[in-house]
């Protein structure tokens, strides 16, 4: 007994290895092709089993990614290895598929306007070396930048120029020069920033350079000049008829981060009253304003529909047909005008009238 469960033992560990082979091993008609830069693994054999397995091919799909993504990890495990941190890791070739990109081709950068001017004038660039021999120091050194040749910021003695205030201090008037330069050049990268996005830079007052100027803008720009005083134009004196401005704002107060826990626990409580209730709040004053605005809009409608109603009414009567009341001169028969029979009123001239005798007419016995 004892034997024949040894025998089984060592029946079934040959059959857990044999299966494990089988798992790594995989047996294909045609080899795979493989790009092991982009861990892509080309399969070219017919899929047969799967167009024989009805309607339900997920089993063998699954079994075929598997018996794919196998023979790609082989191929990984025969490359070199090193270890990086602690880890091994395999050295993956160079890719042979190319790829579309992931994000479209960057566009090229639009000209500046220098560069739109060189080109104009066909003025090249010229190469220049980036060092330079300094006759002060006697030393080959940058043309620009830190430690340059002819660094005129190292100097401990400016000479005045002839025409110049024997008083100004010539360091810094050369520091802001600088500045001023620096400024310049920032400015002029944005222009062209805004001009290679088609959109405009705005000034500092809110006025364009050219053009007239609206009553808003120049609004604005004494707006800005009022507050660009030491005190934010809190002193600045008013006109007599001008009006405070508006969207001027006020600063926004925020409660502190320590101290008044009562009043911040009442504040979520509340919150959380609100957002718990079901029925929601309703303003009474509001919503009867409301209700009173829309009648009011409701009869406005109406009365103006009317009248139009009696424009288009009166408007396709025309001058030659029957109406009760009009001129005589139209055309039509009125009661008690003149030149047609009346029944009543003074006596018209050629007309009849009953009760009473008048020029040209019959009196009736």
């Amino acid at each position: 007994m004892e034997g024949h469960s040894v025998e089984e033992l060592l029946a079934k560990a040959e059959r857990d290895e044999a299966e494990k082979l089988q798992r790594i091993t995989v047996h294909k008609e045609l080899e795979l092709e493989f790009d092991l830069g982009n861990l892509l693994a080309t399969d070219r054999n017919p899929p047969t089993a799967v167009r024989s397995a009805g309607p339900t091919p997920e089993a063998d799909l699954r079994a075929l990614a598997r018996d794919n993504t196998q023979l790609l990890i082989n191929q990984l495990w025969q490359l070199p290895t090193e270890r990086v941190e602690e880890a091994l890791v395999a050295r993956l070739p160079e890719p042979t598929t190319r790829l579309p990109r992931e994000k479209p081709v960057p566009r090229p950068r639009p000209l500046t306007r220098w560069q739109q001017f060189a080109r104009l004038k066909g003025i090249r660039p010229k190469k220049k070396t980036n060092l330079v021999w300094d006759e002060v120091s006697g030393q080959w050194r940058r043309r620009w930048g830190y430690q340059r040749a002819r660094d005129d910021t190292k100097e401990w003695l400016i000479e005045v120029p002839g025409g110049a205030d024997p008083m100004e201090d010539q360091f810094a008037k050369r520091i802001q020069a600088k500045k001023e330069r620096v400024a310049k050049n920032e400015l002029n990268r944005l222009r062209n920033l805004a001009r290679a996005h088609k959109t405009q830079l705005p000034s500092a007052a809110g006025m364009h350079p050219t053009g007239h100027q609206s009553k808003e803008e120049l609004g604005r720009a004494m707006q800005v000049a009022k507050v660009s005083t030491a005190s934010v134009g809190r002193f600045q004196e008013r006109l007599p008829k001008e009006k405070a401005p508006r969207g001027s704002g006020k600063k926004r107060k925020f409660q502190p981060l320590f101290g008044d826990f009562a009043a911040e626990k009442k504040s979520q409580l509340e919150l959380l009253r609100v957002m718990n209730s079901k029925k929601p709040q309703l303003d009474v004053t509001r919503a009867t304003n409301k209700q009173m605005r829309e009648e009011d809009q409701e009869e406005a409608a109406k009365r103006r529909k009317m009248s139009q109603k009696g424009k288009r009414k009166r408007g396709r009567q025309g001058p030659g047909g029957k109406r009760k009341g009009g001129p005589p001169s139209q055309g039509g028969k009125r009661k008690g005008g003149l030149g047609g029979k009346m029944n009543s009123g003074p006596p018209g001239l050629g007309g009849k009238r009953k009760g009473r005798q008048h020029q040209g007419g019959k009196r009736r016995k």
